[in-house]
């Protein structure tokens, strides 16, 4: 995620990446712009602490592969501001992005605004613009009070929750659920996916008041993994499906729940069928989630028979979805020795995050982050890999990271690239 981008550095030096949640100011501006939420194709609105970016992934390639026209709109990007935005097929271009951050800026004036709230007004901005058949929208951070939820979405999807940004959501699983179930509405849909059942409890209660039925995992609508695929059955669908386009076996959760958003859809009568399902699955395309980095001057650089992935994943979840995809990994006939590489922020959990992991990697490298982000310094992140039994030495960069492991530990071997989205930019940087 890298700050030299033009329009994140004129975002930053002009807007506060100070979060502040609530509705006011984006529903400020956005009147001043016209109400441009309200002038969107039938939406979607994803919230959820892990799976919701994947989720968003399959959502669009499905719909597109049933020859939709589909707006999405993402956050964080990895390396260009532009990924945030997908109008209609399309990464906005930076010519209507200067246009458009002008104009929000122009109807903004002198009010103070965050860079979300701004963000999210110019893509509603550019979304209104378009026509399009469907919009995918995912919320930044909870979602009660999260700039996106200012929308009237046709169906809410709520993805597993988990612990994340405690420091703005609190460190209670239920306030956390709260949070997040504050984007259903009232007499509209919602897909749930795969909950603790404290979490479940919550989403339920709040769809209680509001009549928003509910299209939940393991009560209307089921999934079972099978031999090089999986099972999706609800009252009305039951499609035998091959394993999605995006690895490990946390996915087919994901790809699950888009199946179960495919049939609301269905029922509010778009024309998707079972073929643009398996055709969506198939093509999906979501970098630094389980990422094999296969060519470019990264892996290029290792030794032949040696892997590189690439993770985003930065909470303690993710760590344990990880150390489940190392646990398999484990299980390989040929299985390589894995190595970690990574850097996290200080408002992580970074021991709870490689916890998980400890038990399957013989070491590991510590890196410093990308300029501008707050992260553990490489030696207090190894102190911390050295909390949980991990064997850790800090590196330069992620460059010397890889060439230590190569001088100092014998090949071939599978490196894990993880910890943070904003690594995951950089490494998609250097990598080209």
């Amino acid at each position: 995620m890298t700050a030299n981008d033009p329009i994140v550095q004129r975002l930053m030096s002009h807007h506060p990446r100070v979060i502040t949640l609530g509705l006011e100011r984006i529903e400020r501006l956005l009147e001043r712009l016209g109400s441009p939420e309200r002038k969107l194709p039938p939406l979607i609105h994803v919230a959820g602490t892990n799976g919701k970016g994947s989720l968003v992934a399959y959502l669009r390639a499905i719909a597109e592969a049933a020859g939709y026209r589909v707006h999405v709109y993402t956050s964080p990007h990895l390396v260009h501001f532009n990924e945030r935005i997908r109008i209609a097929g399309r990464l906005i271009d930076d010519h209507e992005l200067d246009e458009m951050l002008t104009e929000c800026e122009e109807a903004n004036g002198d009010t103070p605004i965050s860079f979300f709230d701004i963000t999210t007004a110019l893509a509603f901005l550019a979304f209104s613009r378009v026509p399009a058949d469907l919009g995918i929208i995912e919320v930044g951070m909870g979602g009660r009070f999260d700039s996106t939820n200012v929308i009237a979405p046709a169906l809410s999807a709520i993805t597993p929750v988990g612990y994340d940004h405690t420091g703005f959501l609190g460190d209670k699983l239920e306030g956390i659920a709260w949070e997040k179930a504050g984007i259903l509405k009232r007499a509209t849909p919602g897909v749930i996916g795969r909950q603790r059942d404290v979490s479940a409890q919550v989403i339920e209660t709040e769809a209680a008041k509001l009549a928003a039925p509910l299209f939940r995992m393991g009560r209307e609508w089921q999934v079972m993994p099978k031999d090089s695929g999986f099972r999706y059955e609800s009252d009305l669908l039951t499609l035998d499906l091959p394993n999605p386009a995006l690895a490990g076996a946390h996915q087919i959760d994901n790809a699950a729940t888009a199946v179960a958003c495919i049939e609301r859809l269905r029922a509010a009568r778009f024309d998707i069928d079972d073929t643009a399902i398996r055709k969506g699955l198939g093509s999906v395309e979501w970098p630094a989630r389980l990422q094999q980095l296969k060519t470019g001057p990264l892996p290029d650089s290792l030794p032949p028979g040696c892997e590189l992935w690439l993770d985003g994943g930065h909470n303690e979840d993710c760590g344990i979805v990880l150390g489940r995809v190392a646990a398999e990994w484990a299980k390989e006939p040929a299985a390589l020795p894995l190595y970690l590489v990574f850097a996290m922020q200080t408002t992580k959990d970074a021991s709870g995050f490689l916890r998980p992991l400890a038990r399957f990697a013989r070491a590991a490298r510590a890196v410093p982050f990308p300029e501008g982000h707050a992260a553990y310094p490489p030696q207090e992140a190894c102190a911390r890999a050295a909390d949980v039994g991990l064997d850790c030495a800090p590196a330069n960069d992620i460059g010397a990271a890889l060439e230590d492991l190569m001088a100092t530990q014998p090949a071939p071997m599978r490196i894990l690239i993880c910890g943070s989205l904003y690594l995951a930019g950089e490494v998609l940087v250097r990598n080209g």
